[in-house]
């Protein structure tokens, strides 16, 4: 593809932009405090959307509607376990975890905060969350690495070694440069590109197909089995698709915007903007899945990439019915909810690296413009990790996404709820909840059942902390004094 060419410019601007935003957060980041939380001062529509668009990473774009294309309707049973999902998540996991890391020391991830709800002089919990983080990270950062190649792959014609370094530089530049800040302000435009892409492109593919109904009847032309809901699939396969909504009280890249809020105050407008946006973006996408079908129903000399590999269909979509300038603007929101997913995935490690095992373990009395250059550092390391498990030309999206969606949900979902409300869970309990969530992960994906493995890990996990917790010591006397303090405060608003 020519260098000045349409695409190539509008993604060169786009990039262009998104490094000036992290080049302003730089003037802003001067604490360890600011890199990896922005100082913990994110108003209700930042803390919204970035919140969304680190939850919406490459799959919304590419595994999504390529699930929708390839399987039909029985594939939009995972969109209806993600909405109340997050809504729950959004309702009784983020105020209650802005307020109780704050009376835990100021806790600035998630390990700290277990480390000080817990009371763990040992270390242990630290470093058990932190390598389950860096672990099911390095998983997750490679899926956004392998959607970005494929974006690059595809758009510009370049092979997939060469696409994987290239997808990868942008966010990395910006994410070493200005930390979560400029995650988070760049969150908020990749957000805004991502709906608006969502919501033109169906339009257009409807309309190019004929109309809703002409559309329908293509689809039903293509293969009938694809307008219902519950073929190809099973009770267990349902099940597994609707489980992926437990994942999210486990997601710390998630949570780790409710901690980045001004304050539990602004998070019910928070709520309501985040899960406007989301249900509007899942919608968008199925549709540019389902309808897609009916498009290269058609027009079939146009669909020998998609055949190949379904998650293709929106960049193959904008290329073709789309002019060059309007299409460079709607795959660079592939490039979007790319780059605001990896970011804050890579700040998540970086800040388990840093804040809990260099501070914590290694250098206590390091000074806070130390600490952020070792956050800087630690980003390109574990980039450079991501890059090298996405090596793989044949690695699909959805499926990275998916394993280390479920090691977060079970490993640390069951622990984060139950150590927000349950006053007699322990430390001990807290450990064996993430022990047995994240081995059950790990098993279970070997054993094949077709039961989606957040589904026995959740369950496991939360018997782990109960049995094990009610087995143990009760909670000291401090401990139980600071979670009455913090419900206190959620009862006064």
């Amino acid at each position: 593809m020519p260098a000045l060419s349409p695409l190539a410019i509008t993604f060169s601007i786009y990039i262009a932009l998104m490094g000036g935003i992290g080049f302003a957060a730089w003037r802003h980041t001067q604490s360890l405090d600011d890199y990896i939380l922005g100082g913990r001062r994110l108003g209700s529509y930042v803390t919204a959307m970035s919140a969304g668009a680190s939850d919406m990473s490459g799959w919304l774009l590419l595994g999504l509607p390529g699930a929708l294309y390839a399987g039909g309707l029985s594939q939009a049973w995972i969109a209806i376990g993600l909405v109340p999902g997050a809504w729950a998540n959004w309702r009784f996991v983020a105020a209650p975890l802005r307020i109780y890391t704050e009376h835990s020391h100021n806790a600035l991830t998630l390990p700290d905060y277990f480390t000080h709800r817990f009371e763990d002089r040992s270390r242990v919990l630290r470093v058990l969350s932190a390598l389950v983080i860096l672990v099911f990270f390095a998983i997750y950062a490679a899926s956004g690495i392998v959607a970005g190649a494929r974006l690059f792959e595809s758009v510009f014609a370049v092979p997939y070694a060469t696409a994987l370094w290239v997808g990868a530089a942008a966010t990395i530049l910006y994410t070493v440069v200005g930390g979560f800040l400029a995650a988070s302000w760049t969150d908020t435009v990749q957000a805004t590109l991502m709906i608006f892409a969502l919501i033109l492109t169906p339009i257009v593919v409807v309309a190019a197909s004929g109309g809703f109904d002409s559309a329908t009847t293509l689809i039903a032309a293509a293969d009938p089995t694809l307008l219902d809901p519950f073929q190809g699939t099973s009770a267990i396969g349902i099940v597994s698709l609707l489980a992926w909504g437990l994942g999210y009280v486990g997601q710390p890249h998630i949570l780790a915007r409710f901690m980045a809020a001004d304050s539990a105050r602004s998070l019910p407008a928070a709520r309501r903007i985040g899960m406007s946006w989301m249900v509007l973006c899942l919608l968008g996408a199925m549709a540019v899945g389902w309808f897609g079908i009916a498009y290269f129903q058609a027009q079939p000399e146009l669909a020998d990439s998609v055949r190949q590999n379904p998650e293709r269909v929106f960049i193959v979509l904008a290329q073709v019915l789309f002019n060059p300038w309007l299409a460079g603007v709607l795959l660079s929101a592939i490039l979007a909810a790319i780059m605001s997913t990896l970011s804050c995935q890579l700040l998540v490690c970086s800040s388990a690296l840093t804040e809990d095992f260099y501070k914590g373990m290694l250098r206590k009395a390091a000074g806070q413009g130390e600490l952020v250059w070792v956050g800087r550092l630690t980003v390109l390391l574990v980039s450079v990790l991501a890059i090298a498990l996405a090596s793989n030309p044949e690695s699909r999206v959805l499926g990275l996404v998916s394993y280390a969606w479920a090691g977060f949900g079970a490993a640390f979902g069951p622990v984060v709820v139950l150590s927000l409300y349950w006053p007699r869970m322990t430390r001990n309990g807290a450990l064996a909840g993430m022990v047995v969530g994240a081995l059950t992960v790990i098993g279970w994906k070997q054993l094949g059942t077709g039961l989606y493995e957040m589904v026995p890990g959740v369950a496991l996990a939360t018997l782990a902390i109960v049995v094990t917790s009610l087995l143990d010591r009760a909670p000291s006397r401090p401990m139980r004094e600071v979670f009455a303090k913090v419900h206190q405060q959620l009862d006064r608003g």
